[in-house]
């Protein structure tokens, strides 16, 4: 369990709040296991009706913790992936999945959205999905999500020249549902899940089941996986690594061969 996932179980709402405000909310494998466990209890649990994510600070998240690439790239990482556990059982979880994002979402906080079924952003919110920028490729099958509600041209912007997206600008590409002043996100972010609460869950369930086939979304994870498993260990990968530490700019001439 990590110390920077809290839960809470209240009027049928599970809110998971990522909490590691020090570091922007960027998740690390223990964050990532805490919330894949979190999803997957929810499913036997028939108190929960609706699964809120949220995040503490000015910032919904940074993305992944890089030093967990690092340890992954290098060979010193042992174990499970969880974020693949997490991206999986969020992709196959029946119960209606909200989130409130605040500030920057980076990475796996915009492409999480898209398999939530109701989104709440801040005004200053931006969304922002900077593979490329890390000599890396998308992932939580945003490859299909993410062009399919923006468009290609859009979804290549994002993805290619980690071009963001705002609070406003995702609710009018169908990101989002509603743009509200960061003080009003919460309040309304629960306001909206307390309606979700009072619907019947089974009818919930089966609207969500015909809306959406996990089928799909789950190969392209495995697909996008072991692309990204493979830029991790690429020249061009360390070399944006490197830079990021250096806090300069990388340069990619020095990896061509």
């Amino acid at each position: 369990m990590s110390t920077h996932i809290k839960q809470e179980l209240n009027e049928h709402i599970l809110t998971i709040t990522l909490s590691r405000v020090d570091k922007m909310n960027s998740i690390d494998d223990a964050m990532y296991r805490a919330m894949a466990e979190a999803l997957e209890q929810a499913e036997s649990n028939a108190d929960v009706r609706v699964v809120l994510f949220q995040a503490d600070g000015d910032h919904y998240t940074a993305g992944n913790d890089l030093a967990d690439f690092a340890t992954i790239a290098d060979g010193t990482f042992q174990g499970e992936w969880q974020v693949t556990r997490f991206m999986k059982a969020l992709v196959t979880s029946s119960r209606p999945v909200m989130a409130a994002v605040q500030g920057h979402a980076v990475g796996i906080g915009t492409t999480m959205l898209l398999h939530c079924d109701l989104v709440v952003v801040a005004d200053d919110a931006s969304l922002v999905a900077p593979f490329v920028n890390l000599a890396l490729v998308q992932e939580a099958a945003s490859s299909i999500t993410v062009p399919a509600r923006i468009g290609h041209v859009r979804a290549y912007a994002m993805f290619a020249l980690g071009q963001p997206v705002g609070g406003a600008d995702a609710v009018s590409l169908g990101i989002a549902n509603q743009a509200v002043p960061s003080g009003e996100l919460r309040t309304t972010a629960r306001s909206m899940a307390q309606k979700l609460a009072l619907r019947p869950p089974g009818a919930l369930a089966a609207v969500k089941q015909l809306m959406r086939d996990p089928a799909p979304l789950l190969a392209k994870i495995d697909a996008e996986n072991a692309a990204f498993l493979a830029r991790l260990n690429s020249p061009e990968a360390r070399e944006a690594r490197a830079a990021f530490a250096e806090r300069r700019r990388p340069d990619f001439a020095r990896t061509a061969p």
